[in-house]
C-alpha cells in the first residue's frame, strides 16, 4: 500500500499551498458554523460536530432520541447556516411513498389532449427532513433507498435528478415507543452516522430555560452557500490518509464481521457486521473531522472517535447477546481498543 491515499478527483487537485489554505480557511468556517448552530442547541456539543461532519461528507444524518431533545430544531437550524433549500416531511403511519417523491398525474389541454405530468414531491430539495422517520410504514420508508444512495428517483420508468447537494437528516424515535418501526437494514446502511441524542446535562437544561421561555428571540446566522458547501465537500476528499489511517479504518471495520474478527465479543455475539460501505465513510469522517479541526491529515484517533455514530446502526446484536443483556456500545468498545 503507498504511504497515502489519495481519492478519486473530478475536479483540478490542489497544490500544497493552495490545500493548506483551503483548509485553514473552511477550518474557519465551519468554526463560525458551529458556534451560529450553538447559540440554538444547547448542550450537545458532539452532536453539533458530527452533524457538521456528515455534511462536510456528504452523507445523511441519523438522530436518535426520546422527543423534546431539539433534533428537529437542530435540522432548521444547520439548513439556515448552509443555506440549503429545505424541506419537511412529517412520517405517519399513513405516509404513503408518493408523498415523499412524487407522482404523475393526468392532464387534459384546452384541445382535449391529454398526457401526464410530474409532479414533485418534498425529496426534490437539498435538505430534507424526515421527522420520526420511523412512525411510517418500511414500505414508506424504503421509498428514500434510490435517493439517498443515486441522488435521483424513479416513477412510473422515468428518472428524475435531485438537486446538489442532496441531505436527508432524518429523526428517529426510539424504538421502544409505541408506534414505531425498525428502519430496514439497507437504508439505515445509507445514512453516513447515528448519532444518539441524550438528554442535556443540568448547566445546558438551565441554559435552555432561561434563553427559550423570554420574549427576546434571535436570527440565524447564515455562515455558508451552496456552492461553498459543495466546494467543501470536494475539498475533503482531497485530504491525504496515511497509510496507517487506511489500515486501521479496514482493521476496524473487518473485526465488527462475525466471519472474520478474532474478539471473542464479536463472533459471540455479533449477527452481521458493517459493510464497506463503513469503511467509506469512517475514511470520509476521519477526513471530514480533522479539516473542522484545521488538520491537514486526520489521525487513527480521528478514526476511534467516530466508531461509535459510523458503526452502531450497522451492525445487529444476536438474540443470545439480548438475552444476556450485552450492549452494541461494549462490544464496539472492545473492537476500538484492538486498534488502538
Amino acid at each position: 500500500m503507498r504511504a497515502t491515499v489519495e481519492a478519486n478527483e473530478t475536479k483540478k487537485t490542489l497544490d500544497s499551498d493552495e490545500l493548506i489554505n483551503s483548509v485553514d480557511r473552511l477550518g474557519r468556517d465551519m468554526t463560525r458554523a458551529r458556534e451560529a448552530i450553538g447559540r440554538f442547541i444547547y448542550g450537545q456539543e458532539n452532536v453539533i460536530e458530527e452533524t457538521l461532519i456528515t455534511l462536510l461528507a456528504g452523507g445523511h444524518l441519523l438522530l436518535v432520541g426520546v422527543p423534546g431533545l431539539g433534533k428537529t430544531r437542530l435540522v432548521e437550524v444547520v439548513a439556515q447556516v448552509f443555506g440549503l433549500d429545505t424541506r419537511r416531511v412529517q412520517f405517519t403511519p399513513d405516509l404513503m411513498p408518493a408523498d415523499i417523491l412524487g407522482s404523475e398525474v393526468l392532464e387534459e389541454s384546452e384541445k382535449g389532449r391529454r398526457s401526464f405530468r410530474f409532479i414533485k414531491g418534498p425529496v426534490f430539495c437539498q435538505l430534507l427532513m424526515a421527522d420520526e422517520i420511523n412512525r411510517a410504514s418500511p414500505r414508506t420508508q424504503s421509498a428514500l433507498l434510490q435517493a439517498m444512495q443515486e441522488h435521483r428517483v424513479s416513477v412510473a420508468g422515468e428518472y428524475h435528478d435531485l438537486p446538489s447537494p442532496f441531505h436527508v437528516l432524518a429523526t428517529q424515535n426510539p424504538l421502544e415507543q409505541e408506534g414505531t418501526y425498525p428502519l430496514p437494514e439497507a437504508q439505515l446502511d445509507r445514512f453516513f452516522m447515528q448519532v444518539d441524542v441524550d438528554y442535556p446535562e443540568a448547566g445546558a437544561e438551565l441554559e435552555i430555560l432561561i434563553n427559550t421561555t423570554g420574549l427576546q428571540s434571535h436570527d440565524v446566522d447564515r455562515v455558508m452557500d451552496t456552492d461553498t458547501l459543495l466546494a467543501a465537500q470536494r475539498l475533503v476528499r482531497q485530504i491525504p490518509v496515511g497509510e496507517s489511517v487506511a489500515d486501521a479504518i479496514i482493521n476496524l471495520v473487518r473485526a465488527g464481521r462475525p466471519h472474520t474478527s478474532s474478539i471473542d465479543a464479536v463472533k459471540d455475539y455479533v449477527s452481521w457486521g458493517p459493510g464497506p460501505r463503513a469503511s467509506q465513510a469512517l475514511m470520509l469522517g476521519a477526513r471530514a473531522k480533522a479539516v473542522i479541526e484545521g488538520r491537514l491529515s486526520p489521525s487513527v484517533d480521528d478514526v476511534l472517535e467516530l466508531a461509535h455514530p459510523i458503526l452502531r446502526h450497522r451492525m445487529a446484536l444476536t438474540f443470545a447477546a439480548r438475552a444476556e443483556g450485552v450492549s452494541l456500545k461494549s462490544v464496539i468498545d472492545k473492537i476500538c481498543e484492538q486498534i488502538s
